[in-house]
């Protein structure tokens, strides 16, 4: 029955059923043969929502839009542009550290690529860097939104693992800064070996003045991280702390957002919320069916068995979420296969943090791996550019990120240096 349950789960993505519903059909299936009582489906959906942490999610995609819509990602990224510009890929850095600044703000991989990326990728071409390039630049760069804190992947983890989101966020940062300086240092020598053009000097008059410009919108990542790494407001807190700066700032300092735009914003966030938890209560439904299948129980007993050590389970494990990440998103791919793989965390001595980032890495790859790479689907909407072009600019990233992941997973102190310290 557990083959015919995923057979019949893909089968579904295959012919475009939405994931969520997927998720509920294959498994109320498999529940009702077995003779489970499916009146308390609807039971078990809603209660898996009824989680506060999981409000954050709403809260930083809602900060997100305000700041893509309000004015916040342009001021940055003039003001990025006028201190390195005119260096040999000046511009591939300044796309490269707004993906990161704007990943310490919305959480989402998506949300990233498309603020920056309809700001980047026409200058990028103006100034001479092919659109293949700069389209896989913007991509790749994107998927920093969850990998950089605050994620939502790993606020979902979180939740699963019943771990602190705090802890998962601080073991995002490091890896997601070492990231962020790999694409930058690729992104250099690319240009320098390409000889891709450099934007005029700018002078210093001119960087002081859009610095100042961009103050208050470099203050929001500071204000997000401070107030949840010092205590003084939870994920989900912070998350509104966010909303209501955005908004202030939008308004009143770079006044971009009217009273007409309320609808489209919400809008907007209401869509890619509903979205997620709709996934979420989907996988609830799949969780349930694996739990009394005994699924995750049966595996343990296998590698037992089988005396599976760590390192062949986390490359089997890698192998799983390249795949699974070709056709699912992030979200769904945790709720599916996290509560599975606890239980052989423990087993085999794993930190359930550090596999977080493993994790997480692996579904930033999953975002520019086709048929269905979120962000791949995002830049080629931006461009009006065919997906395969958009696949063939962001390959070399690929690689790149596998290099980066295995890094993470041999190194597991670039991960939980700072959840030590902050437990400390």
């Amino acid at each position: 029955m557990e083959w015919i349950v995923f057979i019949l789960f893909f089968l579904l993505l295959l012919l475009r059923v939405p994931v969520a519903i997927a998720l509920v059909f294959s498994a109320a299936l498999a529940l009702l043969d077995s003779g489970f009582n499916l009146d308390v489906l609807p039971q078990k959906m809603f209660s898996s929502l009824n989680v506060s942490t999981l409000m954050a999610i709403p809260g930083f995609i809602l900060a997100g839009v305000l700041m893509s819509r309000g004015g916040i990602s342009k001021a940055l990224i003039d003001s990025l542009r006028a201190w390195v510009g005119h260096y040999a890929g000046g511009l591939s850095v300044v796309t490269i550290l707004a993906c990161a600044v704007f990943a310490a703000i919305s959480g989402s991989s998506p949300a990233t690529a498309a603020a920056i990326g309809a700001i980047m990728i026409p200058g990028m071409i103006e100034a001479g860097y092919s659109k293949r390039y700069s389209m896989g630049l913007v991509a790749a760069a994107g998927t920093l939104g969850i990998l950089i804190p605050p994620s939502i992947p790993l606020i979902v983890y979180g939740t699963v693992a019943e771990e602190s989101i705090g802890k998962l966020f601080m073991a995002g940062f490091l890896p997601g800064l070492f990231l962020t300086m790999v694409l930058i240092l690729a992104a250099i020598i690319y240009a320098r070996v390409k000889n891709f053009g450099r934007l005029p000097k700018a002078s210093t008059e001119e960087r002081i003045k859009l610095s100042i410009k961009a103050l208050p919108a470099a203050f929001l990542p500071f204000l997000i991280l401070g107030t949840i790494y010092l205590g003084v407001a939870t994920p989900t807190e912070a998350s509104v702390v966010a909303c209501v700066y955005s908004l202030i700032v939008a308004v009143f300092v770079y006044r971009q957002i009217s009273w007409k735009d309320t609808h489209a914003i919400l809008r907007e966030t209401v869509n890619t919320s509903s979205m997620i938890f709709f996934i979420i209560a989907g996988a609830t439904v799949f969780g349930l069916y694996l739990t009394n299948a005994q699924v995750p129980q049966n595996i343990a007993a296998w590698i037992m068995e089988g005396d599976v050590n760590k390192w062949t389970f986390l490359i089997a494990c890698n192998i799983l979420f390249f795949i699974m990440g070709m056709f699912l998103e992030p979200t769904s791919i945790i709720l599916i296969t996290l509560p599975i793989f606890l239980p052989i965390l423990q087993l085999l001595g794993i930190d359930v943090i550090h596999f977080a980032i493993i994790m997480t890495v692996n579904m930033e790859l999953g975002m520019i791996t086709p048929p269905v790479g979120l962000n791949l689907f995002v830049v080629s909407g931006i461009t009006r550019e065919k997906l395969e072009e958009v696949v063939k600019g962001v390959v070399p990233f690929i690689a790149l990120m596998i290099l980066v992941l295995v890094i993470i997973i041999v190194w597991p102190s670039l991960s939980l240096w700072l959840p030590v310290q902050m437990a400390n």
